[in-house]
């Protein structure tokens, strides 16, 4: 599976391309960690979401601490299985009337964070209300968009055939498309592409970036060219996005002159403002292709495009001066990033720790995620894992175990990912009855997500029950494969192969 994001600045994120030569030169800045004039911030995702309006205006009065008790009531619900309907439902019976903006907006903080089981059930309560609250288009794109997630491109496909097509406009379209990006189904975006273009729904920047990044995440380079010269063609014009994708498709083909003819393009583009990403993204680039110096220059462009309260621009910073080996920029911008801000997120302690475990600075790493212990900011088991996965890698189970000890001390929950880790330590050591242990505990985590252990793992272990004759793990193993819907599923039967044909394995 791929990922739709259009672009990532952290050399960590964003997919790999092999180049040879890359020169654009950036004039290095004096200065550093100014605020000039704010700049409108830019999503960094092609979502539906941009196009939703929640139906309301301006205007009017919007409560301010309604719909956050109400989405904590939905996302910390006991019971997942029942769904979010009983718990709305309930809340009108203790005489709170709900609005369209409050649950939209729930909608919106439960998509955030991924969750989108719930933020569809709100969606279908809110259908089986009738007219009252008036759903539009922007909803019904939102829904199809959730319907995808959920339960799979099908059954988008199958709530866009019912759709009105009165109602099938840009924006339900787009979200379709969308769909078929994200699960890189080229054929059918391409012909919903071809079709938006005919209908009159693609006069907009949005869906052409949705292709062109599907384009990329296949490695069809010429095809993000192709759509770049269509969209001038029919004179849509390009944003920040599609430069940025380009820049990176330049970068990706080796063509060094075009990638500095395109910076230059979009310095003149009086429509498009280059922001701290854009900047990030070449930095990005320059690393990749170890121009360190150039990169240096970028990320000091970064700095001096730091505005308001954005917090984003330093996790980035901290990430990519670590891959240039920067450890006293890492330092610098860390303390500025404290400095500014009266706390710091979970996501800035991940971007220091693992930024500090890249330069091999375990000992700094480990002090600032005592000090991150003792904040109490909100528990965040990717933040843990980062010392986790050093430990692991560095072979020191003994200590990986003695850290989810006082993980557990602390009060402290491990998430799936924490027992695979820790798996992955005692498969190394061949130890299978342990690492099967640590795999049934992963599978017991969060039982409302879907969980499925990576197909590495469940590889290795197959192959150390066979090695061992272990066929008490082998079934406790097949087990957890059983719960999780594993044996269904091609890629895990694969695997499974010859190593477990019949008997007392599968059939526990």
């Amino acid at each position: 599976m791929y990922s739709l994001t259009i672009f990532s600045p952290s050399p960590l994120l964003n997919p790999s391309f092999s180049s040879k030569t890359l020169t654009l030169g950036f004039r290095p800045q004096s200065h550093i960690l100014r605020c000039p004039q704010r700049n409108p911030r830019i999503p960094i995702s092609c979502s539906i979401s941009q196009v939703h309006s929640y139906g309301t205006v301006d205007y009017e009065k919007r409560p301010t601490l309604k719909w956050s008790h109400l989405y904590r009531r939905i996302s910390m619900m006991e019971n997942p299985s029942l769904g979010s309907a009983p718990i709305l439902e309930q809340w009108e019976e203790e005489g709170r009337k709900l609005t369209k903006w409050d649950l939209c907006r729930v909608v919106k903080e439960l998509r955030k964070y991924r969750r989108f089981k719930p933020a569809l059930e709100i969606y279908e309560w809110m259908s089986s209300q009738g007219e009252r609250f008036r759903l539009n288009t922007s909803d019904t794109a939102i829904q199809l968009d959730l319907i995808s997630k959920v339960h799979g491109v099908s059954s988008a496909e199958e709530y866009f055939s019912m759709i009105p097509d009165a109602s099938k406009d840009k924006r339900t379209h787009g979200a379709l498309l969308n769909a078929y990006a994200k699960a890189t189904m080229k054929e059918k975006a391409e012909d919903l592409m071809d079709r938006m273009i005919k209908g009159g729904f693609a006069k907009e920047t949005l869906p052409y970036n949705v292709m062109m990044t599907l384009y990329m995440n296949l490695s069809e380079y010429e095809r993000v060219i192709l759509m770049i010269n269509a969209m001038r063609e029919s004179n849509v014009p390009l944003d920040i996005y599609s430069y940025n994708i380009w820049i990176t498709t330049c970068a990706a083909m080796e063509d060094p002159e075009e990638m500095e003819h395109v910076v230059d393009e979009m310095r003149r583009d009086s429509g498009v403002n280059a922001n701290w990403t854009t900047y990030s993204t070449l930095a990005s680039m320059y690393i990749k292709l170890g121009h360190f110096e150039k990169a240096e220059n970028c990320l000091k462009d970064v700095e001096l495009r730091i505005t308001g309260r954005d917090r984003e621009p330093f996790n980035y910073l901290i990430s990519l001066y670590s891959s240039i080996g920067k450890k006293e920029d890492v330092f610098r911008i860390w303390n500025y990033y404290k400095s500014s801000f009266p706390s710091i997120q979970n996501i800035g302690y991940k971007s220091i720790l693992s930024s500090l475990v890249r330069l091999g600075d375990i000992m700094r790493a480990e002090e600032i995620y005592s000090e991150w212990m003792s904040c109490k900011s909100g528990w965040d088991p990717r933040v843990s894992n980062i010392l986790m996965g050093w430990y692991i890698n560095e072979g020191l189970i003994t200590k990986a175990e003695n850290f989810l000890d006082q993980m557990h001390e602390a009060g402290l929950k491990p998430n799936s990912n924490t027992w695979e880790l820790l798996a992955e330590g005692h498969i190394k050591e061949k130890q299978v009855s342990k690492a099967v242990s640590c795999i049934k505990e992963a599978s017991l985590v969060e039982r409302e997500l879907i969980w499925r252990p990576k197909p590495t793992i469940v590889a290795a272990l197959l192959s150390l029950c066979k090695e061992q004759a272990d066929t008490a793990s082998l079934e406790v193993l097949m087990k957890v494969l059983r719960r999780a819907g594993c044996l269904e599923m091609e890629e895990y039967k694969t695997l499974i192969g010859t190593n477990v044909k019949t008997g007392r394995a599968v059939d526990a």
